[in-house]
């Protein structure tokens, strides 16, 4: 039977929770209220958290201050999209012979993995310049696909091989007793199983190829057609002042392609997260 927590013992516990989600969600909320004030209001004394005659017109002038917004907002979508797919379909193969066989070079090969992940995106832009334009892929959506999915795929393999780590060798062993192959278990019993865990992996893809796309795009991009949101969001600092309230405003419509996916895989993510806290 599950002890019942005092009273005080609830008003710590959900007094805590208050304070984490306050300095969790303070930035969020302040970064919105900023986008209702008029840029006037921003730098006021003294300074009012609560917008005066707050609205949303930041929201309709941010596209006339930055015409390229939406090219921007696509852009950002469409690189972070197939980001994703090359990952998954690299790391899923990849994390399953992790996962289930042992052969030479595979702690070594984890292990760089692992020293790969060390490495910022900036120490390699020289060498990494002198290969996108020795294959051609400067000023194409590639220059930006290439690396980003380079760098996803190392931590995405050790993601996925300890969640596959927690499926039984049995199914696999059975399948194989049954004449299956190797790459009809994989896909037949092992991926069922390991959905959750690969749909995590894609959300956190996602996320980290829609957020690493700036320092790629600025020094392998000169075209503002091919210019994701991050980069677009440098239109709104001008020579005389930065116009931080449609700033505040692009950045919201920014985001809102990943709150959506993270709203509609809401469910698979949790199941995902917590596979294996209950010891089986």
């Amino acid at each position: 039977m599950i002890d019942r927590y005092r009273w005080y013992e609830v008003v710590a516990l959900y007094a805590g929770i208050a304070v984490f989600l306050f300095f969790v969600l303070a930035p969020f909320i302040e970064g919105f209220l900023v986008s209702l004030k008029p840029l006037s209001q921003l730098f006021s004394s003294p300074y009012s958290f609560l917008p005066k005659n707050g609205s949303f017109q930041a929201y309709f002038d941010m596209w006339r201050s930055v015409p390229a917004l939406g090219i921007h907002i696509f852009n950002s979508i469409f690189i972070s999209s197939v980001v994703t797919l090359i990952v998954i379909v690299i790391v899923v193969p990849a994390s399953y012979a992790f996962a289930r066989f042992e052969f030479a070079g595979s702690g070594l090969l984890l292990g760089a993995f692992l020293a790969v992940n060390m490495f910022s995106g900036a120490v390699l832009l020289i060498p990494l310049f002198r290969l996108m334009r020795a294959v051609g892929f400067l000023n194409t959506y590639w220059a930006m696909i290439v690396p980003g999915a380079a760098f996803l795929i190392p931590s995405s393999i050790w993601l996925l091989r300890t969640y596959l780590m927690r499926i039984p060798r049995e199914l696999d062993e059975a399948a194989w007793a049954d004449g299956a192959s190797r790459l009809y278990t994989l896909r037949r019993v092992i991926l069922p199983l390991a959905m959750p865990g690969i749909v995590v992996i894609s959300i956190m893809t996602f996320i980290g190829a829609y957020a690493q796309q700036f320092i790629f795009a600025l020094t392998f991009n000169s075209k503002t057609e091919f210019m994701p949101l991050p980069v677009g969001l440098f239109g709104f600092f001008g020579r005389q002042e930065v116009l931080w309230n449609e700033l505040m405003a692009a950045s919201f419509v920014g985001i809102l392609p990943v709150m959506i996916v993270i709203v509609f895989l809401q469910r698979y993510l949790v199941a995902g997260l917590t596979a294996g806290a209950v010891k089986q």
